[in-house]
This record gives C-alpha cells, structure tokens and sequence, in this order.
C-alpha cells in the first residue's frame, strides 16, 4: 500500500489514544508519547491486509507510527483552537457515540454461548462441507531474481541482461548450487539470504506466468528465466504437494469462527425482527422522496 493511503486510512480510523499503563513507549512527537499499547489499538482499526503488511514489513510499521504521531500532532492543533466546540463537530461526534453504543450492545446480545458449537455440530458441519475443503496444490520454491523493470533504461536493461547471463552460467554446471548462486547474486535481499527459498505457495497465489511454467516442473528442477514486470525470475522446485482434502483438526479453528459468525448473525436478525414487530416502523415515502430534492 502506499504510503499516502496508509496515512489517510489511519487519520480516519485511529480514535484519540490515551496512554496506557504498563505500556512501554516506542515513540513521542513533542510531549506525547506513543505506547505499544497505542500501535495495538491503531492496528486493530485497519484491515485485515494492512494489518498482514505492518506484520511483515517493518517499514510498513513504522509507516503506523509516523500516522499516529501525526494524528496527534492534527489533534493537537485542533483541539488548541477549540474545534471540538463546533456545533458540526459535536453533533458529528454524538452520531458517532450512538453508533457505537448500537452496535456494540447488538454485538454483545448476539454473542453464541461460550460452549457453541459442541464437538458434534462441530464435526456434522465438517461432514457437510467436507467437499469445500480442498487444499489447492503447494509449491515450495526458491528464486533468483534480476531486477529489470518495465521501461527500464535500456543500459541497464543491458546490465541486467550481462548479470541473467553470468546467473544462468553458474547453473549450468551438473554440480551447480542453486543457493549459493542465489545468496550470491539475487537482487531479492529478503529471499537471497535464505539461498532464495520463498517458503510455501498456494498454486493460486502464484503469478500466472510463473505458475504457467510450473506444470512442466518437477521437484528439483529449474525454470527459464521469466520476464515479468519487474524482472527476471529463475525459479527452482523444491518440493509439491498435491491437492488433498483438509482433516477436520486444521481447519477446527477457521471452521469453528465461521459457525460463531453464522450464530451471532442469526440471533442479531432474530433480535431485530422481534424488535420492529413490537416498533412497528412507519415511513412517509412520499415526504421522504423530497429531502434530497432542492428545495
């Protein structure tokens, strides 16, 4: 994500932060301190994605931190010139905290009980979406990169050219090591220090040029290059798993939120079917279709 986006996300989605007890500080702007606890909480407000990027990427990280003390520096200044007293800012403020007293009070009475749902409802749901639990087929691989992106100039498109050349010499011997060549020569920092070795994919999390290229491989063997748009890929097959279907202990966890899920959205349905039936709601259409017209 980039970085504007992620600043923006959080400057709409991170509430005023206090601080927290026993929360040791990772950064201050001025006098404010932001805690662990602060990071926790701002993360927690982001989606799932972003939150799955600042986890695995430091810089993404620290992109958070950067939001939060900039958040505070905003609120700083906003709250100096009493901005909170303006009458669109309270009433926005009152829609937000009756919003979030709705629904949380909905999501605390459409809680499932703690002991739902029982082994046996737990293994009849497996039973009857035993077919959608197919593991898609894995690939372990490990890569050389030479970075050639799109549109390069062309005298560094020939010194990437130079260096493909020089990468696929060195495999070319019977004895050829594909990790020392990698750790060697890759342009990818992060996978080069692991001999190139990019851990598990799911055959579909692959990019379709590559993943066109994997069905002539076996385990053990060694791509073309392939071009994509930011270079040259030489990949090795380290190992495949077949498609299988997933027992019903690896997917307990996943499966078990998705039935809580369910539950909680029926008695949430359930609650407020009863509660308009005892409210009946009335709507001038007719009034209502002239709010927006002007006037």
């Amino acid at each position: 994500m980039r970085r504007t986006s992620l600043l923006a996300l959080l400057l709409c989605s991170i509430p005023c932060l206090g601080i927290a007890q026993d929360s040791p500080v990772i950064a201050r702007v001025g006098d404010s301190p932001v805690t662990a606890a602060d990071i926790r909480s701002a993360l927690e407000n982001l989606d799932a994605q972003t939150q799955a990027a600042a986890a695995r990427d430091p810089s993404s990280l620290s992109q958070v931190v950067r939001a939060i003390l900039i958040q505070r520096l905003v609120l700083k200044e906003a709250l100096d010139k009493h901005w909170d007293q303006d009458p669109i800012v309270t009433a926005a403020v009152a829609r937000l905290r009756d919003s979030a007293i709705a629904q949380t009070y909905l999501q605390s009475i459409s809680k499932p009980p703690d002991d739902f749902p029982s082994d046996a409802e737990v293994q009849a749901a497996y039973d009857a979406n035993k077919g959608q639990m197919i593991v898609p087929r894995q690939y372990d691989l490990a890569q050389i990169f030479v970075k050639d992106p799109k549109g390069n100039d062309p005298g560094l498109a020939a010194d990437a050219k130079v260096k493909l050349d020089g990468v696929r010499k060195a495999l070319s011997g019977a004895d050829a090591d594909f990790a020392a060549v990698a750790r060697a020569e890759s342009d990818d920092t992060q996978s080069a220090t692991k001999g190139g070795e990019l851990g598990w994919l799911a055959e579909s999390a692959i990019q379709p040029a590559v993943r066109s290229q994997l069905g002539s491989l076996t385990k053990g063997t060694v791509s073309d290059p392939i071009k994509l748009d930011d270079g040259w890929h030489i990949i090795k097959v380290l190992d495949v798993k077949e498609p299988y279907t997933a027992s019903l202990d690896e997917v307990r966890p996943q499966l078990i939120q998705r039935m809580r899920a369910e539950r909680a959205n029926e008695i949430s349905q359930q609650y407020l079917a009863k509660l308009v039936q005892a409210n009946p709601i009335q709507i001038d259409e007719l009034a209502l279709g002239k709010i927006l017209k002007p006037q």
